[in-house]
């Protein structure tokens, strides 16, 4: 019978051998190729990004990253199969702000904790909201909205979506500007924009990228942007705080996600991985070809900014009684 000593070291041995085997492993990783989770349909914001991006990571760490479109349920699909994936760093993916932060608070069943179930490894691009109206209008800034508003005008505003990054950006400006414009949801964007045009809705809470040549053309004009500084695609648009609502700023991004447990160094040498071709001057370009901003991060800063910006959302969501159903 081996003795309580002999047991210990055999077992000490166990572990330092399993140990170095996985030192080994993440020295040597990758070595093989890795499965990329996008939870939303081809030709989509995230895919475009995922397609633009991942390409060059790919040349960065030598191997091949294979796209996986799981569209469905506002990204839920594509964030489940990463979160039950096995985590050795062959599997990571798309997280959207509203996937992570907004949908904890409105998906009573949602199958993913945001803040356990996944290691962050960097933000990959910041999209920038705006509200903008018709050119047409007699709106010319947003006091002049604020003040239409107070004066016991209806507005409407447009948003994607009921729960979306749109329509809780506009929720925001509701609270904090101490008005009521009224939110119409649609499925989408685009329809959003049309009615605006059409003289059928007020104003519009949209991204950035799919208005931009609206505002280029001189169909829409821009009130302000949502973020908290000016984008480099609008250098010209004030911000909403520097408009008239001071401490106002919302953000939606892309980021991208690992399964929790995912070996610490692995994450850190895609973070970094990342990061360089984030800074690429080509890139930047590319990027804000697309309509994005690249925004780099650690994956410590990018689990903060999860954080935050899930007590962001709840708080709105629950001021402003939005529910799903």
């Amino acid at each position: 019978m081996m003795s309580k000593l002999a047991c210990t070291l055999v077992s000490a041995a166990f572990g330092l051998a399993v140990s170095s085997g996985a030192v080994a492993q993440e020295a040597n990783y990758p070595s093989k190729p890795i499965d990329f989770m996008v939870g939303y349909a081809v030709g989509g914001s995230a895919d475009s990004i995922a397609r633009i991006v991942m390409p060059e990571l790919s040349k960065r760490i030598g191997q091949t990253i294979i796209l996986d479109n799981r569209a469905g349920a506002g990204g839920v699909i594509g964030l489940s199969a990463i979160k039950n994936a096995k985590p050795d760093g062959y599997t990571m993916g798309i997280g959207t702000g509203g996937a992570l932060t907004a949908n904890v608070h409105l998906i009573p069943t949602l199958p993913y904790n945001p803040q356990k179930d996944f290691e962050p490894v960097s933000m990959l691009i910041n999209f920038p909201i705006v509200l903008a109206v018709s050119s047409t209008s007699k709106i010319t800034s947003l006091q002049d909205l604020i003040k239409h508003v107070k004066a016991g005008n209806k507005v409407n505003f447009g948003s994607a979506g009921l729960g979306s990054s749109t329509h809780l950006a506009g929720e925001l400006l509701n609270q904090m500007a101490g008005i009521n414009m009224e939110h119409v949801a649609y499925k989408g964007l685009g329809p959003a924009q049309t009615d605006l045009l059409g003289g059928h809705l007020e104003a519009v809470m949209t991204d950035l990228p799919s208005v931009i040549s609206m505002v280029q053309s001189g169909r829409v004009r821009l009130l302000g942007t949502a973020s908290a500084e000016r984008s480099a695609l609008a250098p010209d648009v004030p911000t909403i705080a520097e408009a008239g609502v001071p401490g106002y700023s919302f953000r939606t991004w892309i980021s991208l996600l690992m399964p929790a447990g995912t070996p610490k160094p692995v994450v850190n040498r895609i973070s970094k991985e990342l990061g360089v071709v984030l800074r690429d001057p080509e890139m930047v370009k590319r990027i804000h070809a697309s309509g994005g901003e690249p925004m780099p991060t650690t994956p410590e800063e990018m689990r903060d900014i999860i954080k935050a910006d899930t007590e962001t959302t709840g708080k709105i969501i629950r001021s402003a009684g939005i529910k799903l159903n």
